[in-house]
């Protein structure tokens, strides 16, 4: 295991550890339906639906179109919502702000475990 991978496993464990991961996964879900994040998706894929015809598409293609615009979603483990949170959510519906305070609440964590 190379050094950046050690260091994202203790990170990880400590998240578990003192249950900030929950924490984190319930803020970000919170302020996901509050932001209107869960709508917005549900209405792309009627769209894409709609466009495609309810017959020619799977639960699979489905899943690949809406996942660039909606980019995290509640079957996503933690690590890849962590890693979206810095690469991905330039061209998703996640607004801003949601990014930046589940951001700063991992800064803080990171910071009060500076051990790691």
């Amino acid at each position: 295991m190379n050094k950046d991978a050690q260091i994202r496993a203790a990170i990880n464990q400590k998240l578990i550890e003192t249950r900030e991961r929950e924490c984190l996964k319930e803020l970000l879900r919170a302020k996901l339906i509050e932001c209107g994040w869960k709508d917005q998706l549900k209405a792309h894929c009627k769209e894409v639906i709609k466009e495609k015809g309810l017959e020619h598409i799977t639960v699979d293609a489905l899943v690949a179109e809406i996942t660039p615009k909606g980019r995290v979603d509640s079957s996503m483990n933690f690590n890849t919502c962590l890693d979206s949170c810095s690469y991905h959510y330039n061209q998703a519906l996640v607004p801003d702000s949601v990014k930046k305070e589940l951001l700063q609440r991992i800064r803080t964590f990171l910071d009060q475990h500076a051990s790691l």
